[in-house]
């Protein structure tokens, strides 16, 4: 199977939570959309808001990284809370903006209403957008150019 590139969709605050312990969840916990992935496809973090009970606005892609497995497992978090996850093996990286990109990414139809792209937590985008978005938070052309 070819490889797939995905968006979830979480506040910076759980994106950096999942990033530090190589899971990723997605749609309030659900099975399916965590589901839809498979070992070897990419996910990129997108935080609209710093927390998730907060107001104050992120608008950034906040981690990325490379699903290491076929495995959806439930984990139980307390308080009968029990969300699915996938494994991930997240890169070290650099929060990303969006606005400068929004015109480039062509995941985003209206450029207009562009947050609308988001409203469904998880969404698979063509390797393009991924690849914009990847080469700017992994810092690849500096890669490139040092060696």
């Amino acid at each position: 199977m070819a490889t797939r590139y995905w968006i979830v969709v979480a506040s910076r605050d759980h994106a950096k939570t999942g990033e530090s312990g190589g899971f990723v969840q997605a749609c309030h916990g659900k099975k399916g959309p965590v589901g839809r992935m498979r070992a070897g496809d990419w996910v990129v973090m997108y935080s609209p808001k710093v927390h998730f009970n907060g107001r104050d606005a992120c608008q950034a892609f906040t981690a990325i990284g490379q699903a290491m497995d076929d495995r959806v497992y439930p984990y139980d978090m307390g308080n009968g809370f029990v969300p699915y996850r996938r494994n991930v093996d997240f890169k070290p990286c650099r929060d990303l903006p969006i606005r400068p990109l929004i015109d480039d990414l062509g995941f985003i139809r209206n450029k207009r209403h562009w947050g609308a792209a988001f409203r469904y937590g998880l969404l698979e985008i063509p390797e393009a957008d991924f690849r914009l978005i990847a080469d700017r938070m992994l810092d690849r052309a500096a890669d490139q150019s040092s060696g």
